[in-house]
């Protein structure tokens, strides 16, 4: 039963692609979001400006930490504004988790990152996991994030598929031409133990997502868009109970004044969050 307390709770999810270049997309999320968060909450999904990239993907884009650190800076800075907004969580929708740790540190509501989320859940249920997605250049950033998290060893492995099979998909959600590469995938990885399979990026989560596919090689297939969306409302319950807090000293969580925040995000904010649009 729903509580009071619960009632309008909104949650934004930053994508790392510009919104409304890939139609099916974006309504995919929406559907989604309905199933993933209880009739309550509200999903809203925010995209890159427009400027940021000429194609449907950014994926030629993301390959470089050197361009990453700009899209870094800007989903850091969109979690301000999510707060100042009234959201009750924000969402980093991108298996990289770009400016994770900075959006934490700007802002008390809680800041969930699809990366970090999946593999954190899976260490918590002991599971191995293969990872297949379509950037091969992500790989580097993923293990790095690994580690971090400290579910290095539980990672079987790293496995991809073409990348025109991915965005054919894109025209109208077919993922049929697409699951024989994912199951060949999937059934190499659990050669070499894997439990589950995680996707690498959203695009794919959101293919065999909406058709249907839970397994794939035998194997769970992790609905890690699901996932985050699900956590963001479960973390923001849990603050809005008073179960935890970011309230706490130390480098990362000690909160500045107010006005200087401001101060400097209006100096420097302006430069890398122009053009931003929302699904809404």
């Amino acid at each position: 039963m729903t509580s009071s307390r619960d009632r309008g709770v909104r949650i934004w999810f930053q994508k790392h692609t510009v919104l409304r270049r890939s139609p099916w997309l974006d309504d995919c999320y929406v559907r989604h979001a309905r199933a993933a968060v209880s009739e309550s909450t509200q999903v809203e999904f925010f995209g890159l400006p427009a400027e940021t990239y000429q194609g449907r993907l950014p994926a030629d884009y993301v390959r470089f930490w050197q361009l990453e650190v700009f899209f870094s800076w800007y989903f850091a800075e969109r979690a301000l504004e999510a707060e100042r907004s009234g959201y009750a969580a924000y969402v980093i929708g991108t298996s990289q988790d770009p400016g994770l740790a900075g959006a934490r540190s700007l802002v008390a509501i809680p800041v969930v990152g699809y990366g970090e989320t999946t593999f954190g859940f899976l260490r918590s249920q002991g599971m191995r996991f293969g990872v297949i997605g379509f950037v091969p250049a992500l790989e580097e950033i993923l293990r790095e994030n690994l580690r971090r998290h400290g579910c290095a060893r539980l990672c079987a492995g790293f496995e991809y598929v073409p990348r025109p099979l991915v965005e054919a998909g894109l025209a109208n959600g077919d993922a049929g031409p697409l699951m024989p590469a994912i199951e060949e995938a999937a059934t190499r990885l659990r050669s070499r133990g894997a439990q589950a399979i995680v996707p690498g990026e959203g695009i794919p989560n959101e293919l065999l997502w909406s058709a249907g596919v839970r397994e794939v090689g035998g194997l769970p297939f992790i609905d890690s868009d699901g996932l985050a969306m699900a956590t963001a409302e479960l973390h923001a319950a849990t603050l809005a109970r008073g179960m935890w807090s970011r309230a706490a000293p130390g480098y990362h969580t000690a909160r500045a004044p107010a006005d200087e925040v401001q101060r400097l995000r209006g100096i420097f904010g302006p430069a890398v969050t122009s053009g931003a649009v929302t699904s809404g």
